[in-house]
C-alpha cells in the first residue's frame, strides 16, 4: 500500500467486528514498526498485547474504578491543564462531531457516559495494545514513541486493520501495571486493533485537519 494512502486511510475506529486478529499478524505488525526511529536508537518501547480473558479482567477493574467516581489520573500530563486556542475549539469540535453523529444530545447524560465508558473496552476489538516507557527517558523518547505509535497504525492499516490509540486506556495505569506485571513502568498509552464494523455509525465520520498552509512557513 502507498504510504500516502495509508496516512489518509488512518482514523480513530469506535466499533470493531468480533473477528479475532491472529497473534501472527500482530506480530507481524509489529516487526514493521519495530523499524520507527529513536534518538541514538534508544528504542524505548515495551508493548504488552491484551486479549482473552486477560482484556475482559482489566476492563471490568477499569469500570469499577468508574463506577465508584475514581479519579482517572494518568502517569503523565497527556493534556494542557488550562486549554488555550486554537486548541480548545479544536477539542471541543471533535466531541461534538461524535455526539452529533450518533445524535446523542448535550443533555442527554446518560448516553453521554454509556459512549465514554466504551473507552474502557477499547471499543470493543478483539485486541488491545498498551504501551509502557522506563521512567528514566524523556520527552524525547515519548516523541520516538509516537513514531512508533504511527508506525503500528499504518502498518495495521496495509494489513486490512483498524486502530484507535488511546490515552483512556492510561488513565488507571496501576491497574494495568499491576495486572500486566509492568511495575516501575510508566503507561503510555493504550490502543485498540481490530477490524473495523464499517456499519457501525460511530465510524461513520472523519474529523477535519488544518490545510498545510495554516501551520507552514517557507523562508528562502
Amino acid at each position: 500500500m502507498d504510504v500516502k494512502v495509508a496516512l489518509k486511510q488512518r482514523k480513530s475506529t469506535r466499533a470493531f467486528l468480533e473477528k479475532p486478529v491472529p497473534k501472527a499478524l500482530i506480530q507481524r505488525i509489529l516487526d514493521s514498526a519495530r523499524h520507527a526511529p529513536s534518538g541514538t536508537n534508544t528504542q524505548p518501547w515495551q508493548v504488552a498485547v491484551v486479549t482473552g480473558a486477560t482484556k475482559k479482567c482489566l476492563e471490568q477493574q477499569f469500570l469499577a474504578e468508574v463506577e465508584k467516581g475514581a479519579e482517572e489520573k494518568m502517569d503523565y500530563l497527556y493534556y494542557p491543564q488550562d486549554w488555550i486556542e486554537p486548541f480548545k475549539s479544536r477539542r471541543r469540535a471533535c466531541g461534538l462531531q461524535m455526539y452529533s453523529t450518533l445524535q446523542i444530545g448535550r443533555e442527554d447524560k446518560a448516553r453521554q457516559q454509556t459512549q465514554w465508558r466504551a473507552n474502557y473496552l477499547a471499543f470493543d476489538a478483539p485486541v488491545a495494545l498498551y504501551f509502557f516507557i522506563d521512567p528514566v527517558m524523556k520527552t524525547g523518547s515519548f516523541m520516538d514513541y509516537g513514531m512508533f505509535l504511527q508506525s503500528i497504525m499504518l502498518a495495521a492499516v496495509e494489513e486490512g486493520l483498524a486502530t484507535c490509540a488511546q490515552a483512556a486506556l492510561g488513565q488507571f495505569p496501576e491497574i494495568v501495571k499491576k495486572e500486566l506485571g509492568y511495575q516501575g513502568t510508566t503507561l503510555v498509552c493504550g490502543m485498540a486493533l481490530g477490524y473495523e464494523d464499517t456499519q457501525a455509525l460511530v465510524n461513520s465520520y472523519r474529523t477535519p485537519r488544518e490545510e498545510v498552509e495554516s501551520f507552514t512557513h517557507f523562508y528562502n
